[in-house]
């Protein structure tokens, strides 16, 4: 990379790698412990001192790592990695992102491309995230331990990264399996002793702050980089070398994408944060809550927050206050598009849940979003607890809870129509159905259709919920019902039979059946669906389904379980708890396998 390529090489660098680091009788390695005998230690040191020889070029390649070593350790430790993989990066494309082997194989972790795509990275001719550092690192994670679950070794799940599982055991048999200890020889495979030579000579040498530190954000817009850079007021070209896996210089829309963005200034400790002076440019320490003699700092909710300036980027913003970009996204609770309000405040600690504050009238122009901002309360919490959400138009002088001990009536604007699952169905008609009508009587589009089927007969009664009707507040008993419940589902772009059966856990063939399509049938935008949902109702706990699939149908979201993914993971990427994915696809426990289908509730 370009910046690497220009990094300060000063005298004392060479003479420091001098004196090569050298290969040790016995390393850890992994939870294992190696035992270097001497005719290979002779080998191992050859490459050790070839690497070092250099320093130019080894102190390129250690910037690199500095530079990218903090994420991919921080990757692994989410996978459950040991984080001694690490210099495997370094063997395998020395951190350069559009490194291609003779073999084809391309990017930092060197994927072959039906390799990438078994682990679930996209390869084709506009994305290739093999060239992404953060997917990459995934993919290798879990490419890695799906070796060591075969063989319950560290060592031998390195080797079969190069040549492969089914390789290795035809080469080596199962004598290693389990093992804990292990010799290394003149017999042991080159690309381990490779390994090791990296290890050894890149583990002090990476000590200490980089020359360029990078901060990572998700991005699940579709944009282009140019945009982007406009937008942080970054060089173009710039970005564009830090995020080579965008192959057209546009970000999707279709996942999830990590953004890497270079940072002049290092990550500090909200503890220690320090925030550049205007005048003299110096450093002038954060005001403490006792003793606040900034005035572009003040405590809101016992949160520090500093002041916007005009003009001001991200970038520099989260430069000037010593957070990266990725926290003061989070605490803030935006996104990287939106700019900053000169004169307008913002957190470098993660707000509250509640304030002491009780409430809040209205005024003009105000959302959610801006009212936590003024109080220093999470925007999910003011959600909740007034049943809207953060995009929602607020009638001036309405009352907002800040405070869940609140116990004033809600203005009525800030209502939400009563749950459907909260109102009992009333039966309006019964409606005599032709053979050539379908058993979903629609009412409205945005409420449940309700049909009772009588045997083989047509007449049915169909049950329509009106969303006006008042309901007694007291929790209901799950609702059991002697009919069948149906949904009706408008096809949204991109979605297919396998995803909306998914969607309202049902087969595929009962959705073709209730609709009347075949199999090779394709769907249109906008297409009406009957889904039959009360085959799973008592599963899914009575009433809870109805509520999820009646009010928050669109907010839903299938994610499909991959090698690499734990609960943490998940919840991580989507902004909820664990719990809450506990709860909603009914788990008691933490275990989840590769290919599972998890339903996921936006917020």
């Amino acid at each position: 990379m370009r910046f690497f390529a220009v990094a300060l090489i000063f005298c004392g660098a060479a003479a420091s790698y001098a004196q090569s680091p050298q290969v040790p009788h016995k390393m850890h390695f992994a939870n294992m412990t190696l035992a270097i005998r001497d005719d290979a230690r002779r080998e191992i040191q050859h490459d050790v001192d070839a690497l070092t020889r250099h320093a130019r070029y080894f102190q390129v390649k250690v910037e690199r790592a500095k530079t990218y070593f903090p994420l991919i350790s921080k990757i692994f430790a989410d996978e459950g990695l040991p984080d001694d993989f690490k210099y495997l990066v370094l063997q395998e494309s020395a951190l350069i992102p559009d490194a291609v082997s003779v073999s084809n194989a391309v990017g930092y972790w060197q994927f072959k491309d039906f390799t990438a795509l078994s682990m679930g990275l996209r390869v084709d001719n506009e994305v290739d995230e093999r060239m992404n550092i953060a997917s990459a690192t995934r993919g290798a994670a879990a490419y890695l331990k799906q070796n060591n679950a075969q063989f319950d070794n560290w060592l031998l799940a390195l080797q079969a990264y190069q040549m492969g599982a089914g390789g290795l055991k035809r080469n080596m048999g199962d004598r290693y399996i389990g093992r804990r200890h292990m010799e290394i020889t003149s017999e042991t495979y080159w690309y381990v002793k490779k390994f090791i030579a990296h290890k050894v000579a890149f583990e002090d040498a990476i000590k200490g702050e980089p020359q360029q530190k990078i901060d990572v954000f998700e991005s699940t817009k579709a944009r282009s980089l140019a945009d982007l850079a406009s937008e942080l007021m970054l060089d173009e070209a710039v970005l564009k070398e830090y995020n080579k896996w965008a192959l057209r210089g546009k970000i999707p829309d279709d996942k999830p994408y990590v953004v890497v963005v270079p940072t002049s200034q290092p990550s500090r400790d909200i503890s220690s944060l320090a925030l550049s002076s205007e005048k003299s440019g110096k450093a002038k320490p954060l005001a403490t809550k006792a003793t606040n003699t900034r005035p572009d700092v003040r405590f809101v909710n016992g949160l520090r927050a500093v002041k916007a300036m005009k003009g001001e980027s991200l970038v520099a913003f989260t430069d000037r206050a010593g957070i990266t970009l990725s926290r003061f996204l989070r605490f803030n609770e935006i996104s990287i598009d939106q700019s900053l309000d000169a004169e307008s405040y913002y957190f470098l600690e993660k707000k509250k849940s509640k304030s002491e504050a009780l409430t809040h009238q209205v005024k003009p122009g105000e959302d959610l979003w801006e009212i936590s901002q003024l109080y220093g309360i999470r925007v999910s919490k003011l959600e909740k607890w007034n049943r809207r959400s953060r995009h929602d138009q607020l009638d001036i002088n309405a009352v907002v809870k800040l405070n869940p001990k609140a116990t004033i009536d809600i203005n009525p604007a800030l209502q939400k129509p009563t749950p459907i699952s909260a109102i009992e169905p009333t039966v309006v008609a019964a409606i005599d159905l032709s053979a050539q009508q379908a058993d979903v009587v629609t009412a409205d589009q945005d409420t449940f259709n309700w049909a009772i089927k009588a045997g083989d007969a047509n007449p049915a009664a169909a049950i329509v919920t009106p969303l006006a009707m008042q309901h007694d507040p007291t929790p209901q008993p799950p609702i059991t019902m002697p009919f069948d419940s149906v949904y009706t589902h408008t096809v949204q772009k991109g979605e297919t039979l396998y995803s909306i059966a998914g969607l309202y856990r049902v087969g595929v063939a009962d959705l073709l059946k209730w609709n009347g399509l075949s199999v090779n049938a394709g769907l249109n935008i906008g297409q009406k669906l009957a889904v039959n949902v009360h085959t799973k109702q008592e599963k899914l706990h009575g009433n809870q389904t109805i509520e999820i699939f009646a009010s928050q149908t669109k907010k839903m979201t299938l994610h499909t379980v991959s090698e690499a993914d734990t609960l943490y993971s998940i919840a991580r990427q989507y902004g909820v708890t664990i719990k809450e994915l506990l709860d909603w696809n009914l788990r008691k426990d933490l275990t989840i396998k590769p290919g599972e289908i998890l339903t996921v509730l936006r917020k």
